[in-house]
């Protein structure tokens, strides 16, 4: 491809965005309002599964033990607890150490043990998982062990946890697909109504011989162009709102574990540049195909 076909692509596509300026401005407002909106999901997507990361880790399950094992059964118990499948730490908590705590947090109340013989509490192990989805399938193992008095995990929370996470994730990707079919259909009605305006241009063009790559790539570059920029002013405006709520939330709610590591955030900018070229280079081509075939 020679310098004098580059030179008449970019001077085409550029003709063309200036000969319908207000056309052009208002495709990219849209392209940039669409990709803001899916950038906001996409980022809201990326902090709820950080606060779902955070509850999951908090989750644990509670193992309590019968009163008559003796040391060799509780060590023996606690290699069975460690190979279990999904299991990633294990940690004993004798009775004594669980008294002590719960007189910790009863604080001005812990006078009510003061009558108390001897220690009610048993020996207990706290197990983590590698993932909330686990819990119930590890709880209900553990269940069959020689040794295992009751077993606790919270199964109304996992259970509302599991479904608040499946019905985020969907809600995240439905939204997703839809604004990017959207951002689609709005550039290819963008270039479509530049292509009209040039129909009989391009149509003696093709009966002169031009390749159909040829009378494409002018639009092909012009729907580039829209796409980057648009996607180019979503990507500045999602980092400077999304700057200014992170900043707010760490001075009003500190405890919430929002996402603001920029090598976390730095592939949700770059998408959107590339979702934006790829939208333009879809639209563009989709808005031209038919009137390639003269």
């Amino acid at each position: 491809m020679g310098r004098s076909a580059v030179g008449y692509y970019f001077k085409e596509a550029f003709d063309s965005l200036f000969r319908n300026n207000w056309l052009s401005l208002a495709s990219i407002g849209v392209v940039t309002v669409s990709l803001f909106i899916f950038g906001c999901f996409l980022l809201i997507a990326i902090n709820t599964s950080a606060i779902i990361n955070t509850l999951e880790s908090m989750l644990e399950i509670n193992v309590f033990l019968e009163n008559n094992l003796n040391q060799s059964e509780i060590n023996h118990l606690n290699e069975e607890l460690k190979f279990l499948p999904g299991v990633s730490g294990v940690e004993f908590v004798p009775k004594e150490q669980a008294l002590e705590n719960m007189l910790t947090s009863l604080g001005n109340g812990k006078d009510i043990t003061d009558n108390l013989d001897e220690n009610p509490l048993p020996d207990s192990f706290r197990i983590k998982t590698n993932s909330v989805g686990l819990v119930p399938q590890i709880a209900a193992n553990i269940y069959k062990f020689k040794g295992v008095r009751n077993v606790i995990y919270g199964q109304e929370v996992v259970e509302r946890l599991l479904i608040v996470t499946r019905w985020i994730r969907t809600t995240c990707l439905t939204s997703i697909g839809v604004l990017g079919l959207a951002a689609i259909f709005l550039i290819s009605t963008t270039i479509r109504v530049s292509v009209f305006s040039r129909r009989k241009e391009i149509g003696i063009m093709k009966f002169l011989g031009a390749t159909n790559w040829f009378v494409r790539l002018p639009f092909l570059l012009e729907g580039v162009v829209l796409g980057f920029s648009g996607a180019l002013l979503a990507s500045i405006i999602v980092y400077l709102v999304y700057t200014i709520v992170i900043d707010k939330i760490a001075v009003t709610m500190p405890f919430l574990p929002v996402v603001g590591q920029i090598d976390k955030l730095a592939p949700v900018y770059w998408g959107l540049l590339i979702l934006g070229l790829l939208i333009g280079a879809a639209g563009s081509s989709i808005s031209v195909h038919r009137f390639l075939k003269v």
